[in-house]
Formats: C-alpha cells, sequence, structure tokens
C-alpha cells in the first residue's frame, strides 16, 4: 500500500507543479487554491507512505515522479523545448527512480 500511496503523491506532485506555474505567482485564486490543495495531499500521501518505506527511497521515487511529470507537462502542455540534453536528463531521473525501486527492500 505504501507503493501506491508514493505513486499517488508523486502524480499529485505534478498537478501542484503545474497549477503553481498557472497561478502567476499566486496573484490567481481558482490555480493558488489547487496548488495549495494538492500540495497538502501529496505531502500526506508521501507521509503515510513514509511509515514503512525508507526516507531516501521515498523522497527520491517521490521527487522524480514530480520531475518527470513536470518535465512532461512542460514538453506536452506548455509547449516547452525539447532537446537532446533534456532528453537525456529525464532519462537518468527516470532510471534512478527505477533503480530505488528495484533496490527498496519494502514491498
Amino acid at each position: 500500500m505504501a507503493w501506491i500511496y508514493l505513486v499517488l503523491a508523486g502524480l499529485l506532485e505534478i498537478v501542484w507543479a503545474f497549477f503553481m506555474k498557472k497561478s502567476e505567482g499566486f496573484t490567481l485564486l481558482a490555480p493558488s487554491s489547487i496548488t495549495i490543495i494538492t500540495m497538502i495531499a501529496s505531502f500526506s500521501l508521501l507521509a503515510l507512505a513514509m511509515r514503512s518505506l525508507p526516507l531516501g527511497t521515498a523522497y527520491t521515487v517521490w521527487t522524480g515522479i514530480g520531475a518527470i511529470g513536470a518535465f512532461a507537462v512542460g514538453i506536452f502542455v506548455l509547449g516547452e523545448s525539447i532537446s537532446p540534453m533534456r532528453l537525456t536528463a529525464g532519462a537518468l531521473i527516470l532510471a534512478g527512480i527505477i533503480l530505488m525501486k528495484v533496490s527498496s527492500t519494502t514491498v
């Protein structure tokens, strides 16, 4: 169950990062509210996952899901630039997430 919480927390991190961008520095009410609500939910799920997962694994996977997701949203939704170096960086982050999961002793 901890891994499910962790993945959901990571997905919510993508949501809050996107809406933080859309909030224009917390000057728009709706995106700002969505940012804060999804941040609280994401941190809460991360805390639940950390009850049984090691800190290093949980935090790395959580931030990695958020980083890769925000990277993808930036490219596909916001039209941010894409380059071989950015793709390589994303692939390395993804490889790190996979290695953390594989090396974790908690199922």
